[in-house]
């Protein structure tokens, strides 16, 4: 299973004869390849995976996918209490 996460684009530049960009996701910043996605601009959002952009979404696109996953961790939060070590108990 592969798992795609949209970031915004918020710098574009070359390293190595590669398009590289700089995005944003949740306050953090990574840098990517946008050699699968040469036409993107700053202020694109992009489907990242493994440190590759490997499509543009639409901002509405992007914003449904971050809901999401905000109800996907709101319900993992809700339904799983935090587990406790299940240490043996002493015996006197």
């Amino acid at each position: 299973m592969c798992l795609g996460v949209p970031a915004k684009l918020v710098e574009v530049f070359q390293r190595d004869g590669l398009p590289m960009g700089k995005v944003e996701l949740g306050g953090i910043s990574k840098e990517i390849c946008l050699a699968y996605t040469p036409e993107a601009q700053i202020g694109d959002y992009l489907l990242i995976h493994v440190g590759f952009a490997i499509s543009r979404l639409e901002e509405d696109e992007s914003q449904e996918i971050f809901s999401f996953l905000e109800q996907l961790e709101a319900s993992d939060t809700a339904e799983s209490p935090p587990s406790q070590p299940d240490y043996p108990k002493e015996e006197k």
